[in-house]
Order: structure tokens, then C-alpha cells, then sequence
């Protein structure tokens, strides 16, 4: 793929942001973030109008990201089948039912029996410009999405950009961000 002026700027802000999200990160209560998440994403699928045996695809956060288990575990608990991604060797992303020890690949399709995908970011902008790390899994991934399910970033508080950020045609557009202090939508 040849290299664009926003792929270029992309590039420059990933560093930026991620030392702003380290900042972040050291002024947050981990604890604190996750049970506001969970019980945000319960008053989100409520909204949706999803329930028991219904789907949500998540992904399970790493340390300096908004932290998710306790919203995988909120959801599992109400009934709701939580898929996370497995990352293939090509970038794309398989899934896999987050309750599942034995993490049994369900196939790159599976998400689209989700309703709603809370989906990782750096940033988002108010115009539904999701910027990720860069490998291309979660815009090739959100392909497949149903029609009608919504897509949400999950963001620390913060990490909002007031400005546009800097996007190419297959960069796929988010409806919303979550974060600790709640859902935004776009």
C-alpha cells in the first residue's frame, strides 16, 4: 500500500498520543475505570436492546489501555456472549468466545452476530475518526460487522480530539466513544 500524507501523519501522532495516554494512565484508578466501564456498557446494551443471547464483541485490554475485564465479566454475567479478537499472522483478526478456556477460533465472520464492538483506539475525533496502533486488524475486522451494529472506541477520559484526525478511505468510522465518564456519541 503507498504511503498517503495522512497515513504519514498517522504515523508522527501515534508517538504523541501514546505518550499523552501514559500521562493519563498514571493519573487514573484502574479499579475505579473498570467498574465505571462495566456498568456504562450495562446501561449501553440496555439501550441497544441487547440481552441474554445476544453478542458483543470486545478485546482484552493491555495496561495502559481503558481496562475491560470487569466489563467482559458484567456482560458474560447478564447473559450477553462476549467475543475478543485473535490476531492472525496476516494482521486480520479471528474471534473467540471470551468465556471459552480453551479459546476455540470461531473465524474472522463470527463478528458479525455482534450487536455492538467496543474496539481499541488512541483516539477518536468527534466526526468518528478512530486512530488504532497502526496494523489495520480493526478497520479490515469492522468489515464484517452487521449492518446495524454500532461501534464504539473505548478511550481513556481525555483522549478525545478536538481537531480532526487524519484519516484515509479504509479507515472505518466508529459511532461513539466510551470512556470512565461515559458514552459520546458521534
Amino acid at each position: 500500500m503507498a504511503s498517503t500524507p495522512a497515513a504519514e501523519n498517522k504515523t508522527a501522532l501515534r508517538p504523541v498520543l501514546l505518550a499523552r495516554r501514559r500521562e493519563i494512565v498514571a493519573d487514573r484508578d484502574r479499579d475505579a475505570d473498570a467498574q465505571s466501564l462495566a456498568a456504562h456498557v450495562l446501561v449501553l446494551v440496555t439501550d441497544l436492546g441487547l440481552g441474554p443471547g445476544d453478542t458483543v464483541a470486545a478485546y482484552e485490554s493491555m495496561r495502559s489501555e481503558p481496562p475491560l475485564a470487569a466489563t467482559i465479566d458484567a456482560l458474560s454475567a447478564h447473559g450477553i456472549r462476549v467475543l475478543v479478537p485473535v490476531t492472525l499472522p496476516d494482521n486480520d483478526l479471528d474471534w473467540c468466545d471470551a468465556s471459552d478456556p480453551a479459546r476455540m477460533p470461531a473465524g474472522p465472520d463470527a463478528l458479525s452476530a455482534a450487536g455492538l464492538v467496543l474496539g481499541p483506539g488512541l483516539s477518536a475525533d468527534r466526526t468518528g475518526t478512530r486512530l488504532g496502533r497502526g496494523g489495520g486488524s480493526y478497520d479490515r475486522a469492522l468489515a464484517r460487522k452487521a449492518a446495524g451494529a454500532k461501534v464504539v472506541v473505548v478511550l481513556h477520559p481525555g483522549e478525545v480530539q478536538p481537531d480532526a484526525l487524519p484519516h484515509d478511505d479504509h479507515d472505518l468510522p466508529v459511532d461513539g466513544v466510551l470512556t470512565a465518564d461515559g458514552i459520546e456519541w458521534f
